[in-house]
């Protein structure tokens, strides 16, 4: 289970996605997944879905390991997916006890687990593509602006890109520490949802004391080399916006207008 959890991890690359400004690619999610929830029809969905397709091929990660970055959430989907069956109303197909399936439901569930899997996916596919350092100094010049309002816009994307870089290692000293206990005895498997909670007392204590001691090093580790804060800090490469970033920006826009001319005339 553990090992299916994706978030955080990078794989360098040479692909057009990886060779696009992450500033660009912040933004253009952003839009992309505010499209997804103003375009909620059928052909809309369709083009989404074969967009989505798209930028995993021409980024060069294998299918297989975009899927695997679903695994941990199919119960949400699933879960959603089943309550929008009995929950809307209309032309009933099936009914179970005090329950009634409709055909408004199964496409509304249906709609909805799209909806949640194309998000999933464009944004593991960001992480996938940039790099740690690459997405704290893109989120700082975002965030830049809003200086001005007190914003501590250094401090927001090194906290959350740090917090990011950290999963898959958290996760990983997971891993180790429910092996030790298993060879101990231990069983997370089995039991009733008490029991199961009580068993990861003993997975969670040592899992802290390494958190914090991984907080403390880093700590020192930038303290060591005289890390103070945003404020007269240099880059050694600069993010600078590319002509295919221009074209990408060019693409999305001929996209929306698809999707909008798709969404009103169907």
């Amino acid at each position: 289970m553990l090992s299916n959890i994706t978030i955080g991890q990078y794989f360098p690359g040479n692909s057009v996605l990886h060779r696009l400004d992450p500033r660009v690619k912040i933004v253009l999610l952003l839009f992309f997944l505010i499209e997804v929830f103003v375009f909620s029809s059928a052909p809309a969905y369709g083009i989404l879905t074969a967009v989505t397709a798209l930028m995993i091929g021409l980024s060069g990660i294998p299918m297989v390991m975009m899927l695997r970055s679903l695994k941990p959430l199919w119960w949400i989907i699933l879960f959603t997916f089943i309550i929008h069956l009995f929950s809307n109303p209309g032309t009933p197909i099936l009914k179970v006890w005090i329950l009634t399936m409709t055909w408004e439901g199964v496409q509304q569930g249906c709609f909805i687990s799209l909806r949640l899997i194309l998000l999933i996916l464009m944004s593991t596919l960001l992480t996938f593509t940039t790099s740690p350092l690459k997405l704290t100094d893109a989120l700082e010049s975002l965030l830049s602006p809003f200086r001005r309002f007190g914003l501590p816009a250094h401090e927001l994307a090194m906290m959350m890109t740090i917090a990011l870089r950290f999963v898959p290692t958290l996760i990983e000293e997971t891993d180790k520490i429910m092996k030790a206990q298993q060879s101990r005895g231990a069983d997370f498997t089995t039991g009733s949802i008490v029991s199961r909670l009580k068993n990861m007392v003993p997975v969670l204590v040592p899992l802290f004391l390494s958190a914090f001691r991984r907080a403390d090093e880093l700590a020192m580790a930038m303290e060591a080399r005289c890390y103070r804060g945003g404020v007269g800090r240099t880059q050694m490469k600069a993010l600078k916006v590319t002509g295919i970033d221009y074209v990408a920006g060019g693409v999305f826009l001929f996209m929306t207008a698809g999707l909008a001319a798709v969404y009103f005339l169907c």
